[in-house]
């Protein structure tokens, strides 16, 4: 399952996926991973999410973006749910041009059962078609 939580600078969505990746954290069972392109939210997280921060591992594009979770998936079995803010900055590209992107985390995450939750700093408007059906 993919969740996208979008809109505009400083409306809110951080504070939604952060809440989104304790909330995770209280309930599962495995683990919750939350990736951001710096530090600044790492002591807002429940102790128990491991806490990444991308611009650590040199991520340049989506293909680097997708193998670098492959990775974090094939190192923890017990995972369960994978948080990430400012996605479009972490992955280094247009969200516009991500749709293969997009079809392959669906597959990897109907494959492995990890929901993966993504904010995307954007009015409504200018989300492309093709994200619509993971939009909340």
């Amino acid at each position: 399952m993919i969740q996208l939580i979008f809109g505009e600078k400083g409306s809110g969505k951080t504070k939604k996926i952060l809440e989104i990746a304790n909330h995770a954290a209280e309930q599962a069972k495995g683990s919750v991973v939350f990736i951001d392109e710096d530090e600044r939210y790492m002591f807002d997280l429940n102790l128990s999410v491991r806490f990444i921060n991308a611009t650590e591992y040199a991520l340049a594009g989506p293909k680097m973006f997708y193998g670098f979770l492959c990775g974090i998936a094939a190192s923890d079995h017990d995972l369960e749910c994978i948080v990430i803010d400012s996605f479009v900055h972490v992955v280094q590209h247009d969200l516009g041009a991500l749709k293969d992107m997009f079809d392959r985390l669906e597959t990897f995450s109907n494959t492995h059962g990890i929901r993966l939750v993504l904010s995307l700093s954007c009015a409504p408007e200018q989300i492309p078609d093709f994200l619509t059906a993971y939009s909340d």
